[in-house]
């Protein structure tokens, strides 16, 4: 069974002044968030600027985080879009060896009927037997995969073992915990709001800060999950305002501008994306540095 429980990152992809992907960064990002704490790494998500990436590309960044991981947590791949036929196109073409499942996101900007994102779910999972974590956020999306649709799939299809659930309505966020089937799993897609989630029966999230602040991060998370409240609930509060910080102007802009002041990984990102201006770099870099020492 692939356990999900705890912190998944959403890992960047640092590129070069050319805006060619950067490797040697890549691993350590990788090395870091690991060694920081968290349960599972998942790359080409959207912070990931996956689309921005050709299928080459992408192949390599798999491969690459693969490697360098070296089997320490499991690998999640994100393999989503607006084209069904697309996405199993890839996941029967793509070199996934050492990929413990995969992360989709609900078709963006097509804004398919509740059928639709039905079927387009249904052909994904009769395509690979891979675990399956659905994604859904509406924000990016401009289309929301309604409880009923997220429970249908739930208890149809055996490879479908999860949600990342971003939608921020809390009926649905609610209506989730109380009716999903035994063993399907909540991820919040919401750092700020991963400690109320867990009390309600989330299992975890997929983050972003975390490929900044692993550490600090997944204590939090676990702590909740452990059922302290109290201390989690404090390291919530410290890291609430560095949380809004880092989506301004755009993610991922803002969390590998935190990144570079932690001399984890450069700021480089591919257009449409800017990175931040110096300003909000500034209040990243003195929120951090009155957090925890750099």
């Amino acid at each position: 069974m692939l356990n999900l429980k705890g912190v998944g990152v959403a890992l960047v992809t640092p590129f070069n002044e050319e805006k060619e992907i950067n490797f040697s960064e890549f691993e350590k990002v990788v090395n870091h968030v690991i060694e920081g704490g968290v349960d599972y790494v998942v790359v080409l998500g959207t912070t990931g600027e996956v689309v921005t990436l050709k299928k080459q590309e992408k192949q390599a960044l798999i491969s690459a985080c693969v490697t360098y991981t070296n089997k320490r947590v499991p690998v999640i791949a994100g393999f989503g879009g607006n084209d069904t036929k697309s996405i199993i196109d890839d996941l029967t073409s793509f070199d996934l060896t050492g990929v413990d499942g995969i992360l989709s996101v609900s078709p963006y900007y097509n804004k398919p009927t509740q059928e639709g994102i039905y079927e387009h779910y249904k052909a994904i999972a009769n395509s690979t037997n891979l675990p399956i974590i659905l994604y859904n956020v509406p924000g990016r999306t401009a289309s929301n995969i309604r409880a009923t649709t997220t429970l249908q799939l739930a208890n149809n299809f055996k490879n479908i073992v999860a949600i990342k659930e971003a939608s921020n309505d809390w009926q649905q966020i609610f209506w989730l915990a109380r009716e999903k089937p035994e063993g399907f799993l909540l991820i919040s897609g919401n750092d700020d709001l991963i400690v109320p989630q867990i009390s309600i029966g989330y299992d975890g999230v997929i983050s972003v800060i975390a490929n900044a602040l692993p550490k600090q991060f997944s204590t939090m998370v676990h702590q909740a999950l452990d059922g302290d409240y109290a201390t989690a609930r404090k390291t919530v509060y410290e890291l609430d305002e560095l949380i809004t910080y880092l989506f301004e102007q755009g993610n991922p802009a803002g969390v590998k501008a935190a990144m570079k002041h932690l001399g984890v990984c450069d700021d480089y990102v591919r257009l449409p994306l800017m990175p931040i201006n110096a300003d909000l770099r500034k209040k990243i870099a003195e929120k951090v540095d009155s957090l925890f020492v750099v």
